[in-house]
Order: structure tokens, then C-alpha cells, then sequence
């Protein structure tokens, strides 16, 4: 999945980060939402990729690239 999103703008040097924008369709906390936007940072060390952080955010009309 992390060649299907694109590069963040605001990693930190030595850190990488990819985001994604899919359709959502559904509720969450009570609330309809259209989309979600997911962005992960991560490091790769010895070849593996380490998960450092993941965000989502709900709604709608998120820029993609």
C-alpha cells in the first residue's frame, strides 16, 4: 500500500512518510464522512520498514498530491 500513496511534505530528515485518501463511506463517532486520509511516518533500518506514527482524519475533498 505504500506505493500507492505519495510523499509527505513535512517528514523529518532520516524519517520518511507516505499518505494515503480512499473512500470512506461510513460513520465514525456518530459521524458520516466521505473520505479518510491516512499519513504514516517511518524509518528504515537494516531493510525494514519501523512504523513510527500513523494519523487518520475523516471527511472530505482532501488534496491529493
Amino acid at each position: 500500500m505504500l506505493e500507492e500513496g505519495w510523499s509527505t511534505s513535512d517528514s523529518k530528515p532520516g524519517t520518511e512518510g507516505r499518505v494515503f485518501v480512499f473512500a470512506f463511506d461510513a460513520e465514525w463517532e456518530g459521524r458520516s464522512y466521505n473520505e479518510k486520509e491516512v499519513t504514516v511516518y517511518y524509518k528504515i533500518l537494516a531493510g525494514k520498514r519501523i512504523l513510527l506514527t500513523a494519523r487518520a482524519r475523516y471527511g472530505a475533498g482532501f488534496p491529493r498530491e
